[in-house]
């Protein structure tokens, strides 16, 4: 302490404080921590006041505030709530591509991929809303836009949203990621609309007799629970099964219908649907569809399982 006017050295402002003396004298060249005056030697000198100064811009830049900010709340320009609000809005921002981030490089990592592929799934993930929106539209509008569907059915898939959220988890983006890539692939959308106008009802018609395979997660619930008791698809019961499930219905239709979804691998596509939109987890079902497709080989067949697969 100075002993003439009991003020502190910058050293003692430091030992008091906990802060470095480089800091410190960082923080009075930029105006934050102005001395209370100089020694006869010309050294800076602190008060009371400076060691509360000091406590106070070290919380605020703790809590992330730029120095400017910091002399902005010090001198009357700002408010502390001020400051933070903004830096609250920041720190969102920050976290939202954080997170976009960590599902790019998780991505990359389960999949080993490319350069190529990164710099790819990395723009997907950044699109903005507008330009996922226009993705999800140009992809119905090829699918689906041909369908001829009722008016009711048209209006619900016109609405239909496949949005991330404000503040999206890791998980739903990794999800749009996948899915943003799968529904710009030419071939996949050649294969859905294949199967989406085999399961879906067209105007003046009778449901399509497979349809619930898809709409529905009864059918697959059926086939869980069979398999789970040991059910074989060329068996008796997967034959029971069967006619339970679509009584005298055209089995070859039905067939039709099935193989076509399995081809488009609708069952991912919904999945990853699911998964964008934070909906509860939706269970991979590709091996409980193609032992219902080999059970309905089997059966439409007369029950000669031939060289049915086993699965």
């Amino acid at each position: 302490m100075d002993d003439d006017s009991g003020l502190l050295t910058i050293g003692q402002l430091a030992r008091r404080t906990g802060i470095d003396v480089r800091t410190l004298r960082f923080w009075s060249d930029e105006g934050a921590v102005p001395p209370a005056g100089r020694s006869a030697g010309g050294y800076r000198l602190y008060d009371g006041a400076g060691v509360a100064r000091v406590e106070l811009v070290r919380t605020l830049r703790e809590l992330g505030f730029a120095l400017d900010d910091v002399r902005r709340v010090l001198d009357g320009r700002a408010t502390v709530a001020e400051v933070a609000e903004a830096h609250v809005a920041a720190l969102d921002a920050q976290i939202r591509s954080l997170k976009v981030s960590r599902a790019v490089l998780s991505t990359v990592s389960k999949r080993d991929s490319t350069a190529e592929e990164t710099a790819l799934m990395n723009r997907l993930a950044r699109l903005s809303a507008a330009e996922r929106m226009q993705i999800i539209d140009d992809f119905k509008l090829d699918v689906m836009g041909g369908l001829g569907l009722e008016p009711p059915v048209r209006e619900k898939v016109r609405q239909l949203r496949i949005e991330l959220p404000d503040d999206p988890t890791p998980e739903q983006v990794d999800a749009w990621v996948e899915l943003a890539e799968l529904i710009q692939d030419p071939d996949f959308r050649a294969r859905m609309r294949v199967f989406l106008e085999l399961n879906t009802p067209a105007p003046g018609r009778a449901k399509p007799p497979g349809s619930n395979i898809w709409w529905t997660r009864q059918v697959v619930e059926a086939v869980d629970g069979a398999r789970r008791a040991g059910a074989r698809p060329d068996g008796p019961a997967a034959a029971e099964l069967v006619a339970d499930l679509f009584g005298t219905a055209d089995l070859t239709a039905v067939l039709r219908s099935l193989d076509a979804g399995i081809e488009a691998d609708a069952d991912r596509y919904f999945r990853l649907v699911a998964g964008v939109r934070g909906q509860h987890r939706v269970p991979d079902s590709s091996e409980h569809l193609h032992w219902l497709a080999t059970a309905l080989r089997v059966v439409a067949a007369g029950g000669d399982a031939g060289t049915a697969d086993q699965r």
